[in-house]
């Protein structure tokens, strides 16, 4: 049975029961990776606290890790009830998630490949993990850096990201593929910014690991 790495953004949680149920009944295991970037960022503004990013991280201060906790729980929460009675919540700084500090960014990490016991089992169980991207320390890390990080430290052998778009657009249309080398190029030439600028890194170190990686309708390959 191959694993299939599911990453679901904040914005994008509505579709997530049905993207897990597809992929068990084609009879991959699945383990999921969210974010909440939305209800953070509204949390955030609601408690006065600023809100920045560079190159799609969020700049973590000790105030607004608390609101990333929180806002991680209550989306991990309502994740685990749609998905159903197989969904493990689990957070990623009580399993081990390991990342290096990024001090620039304040209490952020970069994560590093792992294989926390606590989803090797619950899929061993034929469960499925969902995990938020807190790290130890605790560190805030990007959900779709986690979950590339989380799906070559399980061996899996897809992964795919869910979002609120149909895939990566670039000039105008919609890109059925990109190779992983000019992904890069690209972002480093300034050529796509905020929230798909993660995505696309990720993807692409997934995909020179040896994974399928999909963002939405678009296939980033090695």
């Amino acid at each position: 049975m191959s694993l299939v790495l599911l990453k679901v953004g904040g914005a994008s949680a509505g579709g997530a029961a049905a993207a897990v149920a597809e992929l068990r009944a084609q009879g991959h295991a699945v383990c999921v990776v969210h974010g909440a970037g939305p209800q953070i960022s509204d949390e955030m503004a609601r408690r006065g606290l600023k809100v920045r990013f560079v190159s799609g991280r969020r700049v973590t201060t000790p105030e607004a890790l608390a609101v990333v906790r929180e806002s991680f729980r209550t989306v991990n929460a309502a994740l685990c009830a749609e998905i159903g009675p197989d969904a493990v919540g689990l957070a990623g700084d009580e399993i081990g998630l390991e990342a290096v500090r990024v001090p620039e960014l304040g209490l952020v990490g970069e994560p590093l490949p792992s294989q926390p016991q606590a989803i090797v089992d619950a899929l061993a169980a034929g469960l499925v993990p969902v995990v938020s991207p807190l790290a130890r320390g605790p560190l805030n890390v990007n959900a779709d850096e986690a979950a590339a990080a989380l799906a070559v430290g399980l061996g899996a052998a897809r992964i795919l990201f869910l979002t609120d778009v149909p895939g990566v657009f670039h000039e105008g249309r919609l890109l059925h593929s990109i190779p992983a080398a000019e992904a890069e190029q690209l972002v480093g030439d300034g050529r796509f910014d905020g929230g798909i600028v993660p995505k696309l890194l990720a993807a692409a170190g997934a995909a020179r690991n040896g994974l399928v990686a999909e963002i939405g309708a678009t296939a980033v390959v090695a």
